[in-house]
């Protein structure tokens, strides 16, 4: 992974109770979510726009409702990494570098193909939200391991409703 660049200034001088290397690794593992995240969020989109059937109404809402979430939440990642001292990926290049989640190469051909690739991709943020609760608890983060399982909350609960979609 891309180490995160320091906000030059500003870094340095941080006195927030957490040293310079838990700071880097928590912005590091916040990073790997917001990629992972971001690409779920643009995959949920493009679901969005595409979904079609008998459920297309119920479904094309309930896209709509998780992208606008992982949209805020994004924005929660990103401002997280900048309080931390670093600069946030701003590039889809970057995002996809950091992602847990590829893209898709075409959109699924069909509702449940995508239900099921939702899932698998908040069942990785999840993963991946975990182990960004580790991080921020080994270096006394107390703000990012909040944030962290807010997040794991989060993606928790669409795993469960998407799956609950296939059965």
């Amino acid at each position: 992974m891309k180490a995160l660049k320091k906000i030059e200034d500003s870094a340095e001088m941080m006195n927030i109770g957490i040293n310079a290397k838990g700071r880097e690794n928590a912005a590091n593992a916040l990073a790997e979510l917001l990629g992972t995240s971001f690409v779920l969020q643009m995959k949920t989109l493009a679901y969005h726009w595409n979904v079609t059937g008998v459920n297309f109404p119920a479904l094309h809402e309930l896209f709509q409702t998780q992208y606008q979430a992982l949209l805020t939440a994004n924005d929660e990642l990103a401002e997280r990494i900048r309080a931390l001292g670093f600069l946030a990926p701003a590039s889809c290049k970057e995002m996809t570098a950091l992602s847990e989640i590829s893209e898709d190469e075409t959109s699924p051909k069909n509702a449940n193909a995508m239900i099921a690739g939702l899932l698998a991709g908040h069942e990785t943020a999840s993963l991946t939200a975990r182990k960004l609760c580790e991080v921020a608890q080994k270096n006394s983060d107390e703000v990012t391991a909040d944030l962290a399982i807010g997040r794991i909350t989060e993606h928790d609960k669409a795993a469960w409703m998407l799956r609950s979609m296939l059965q």
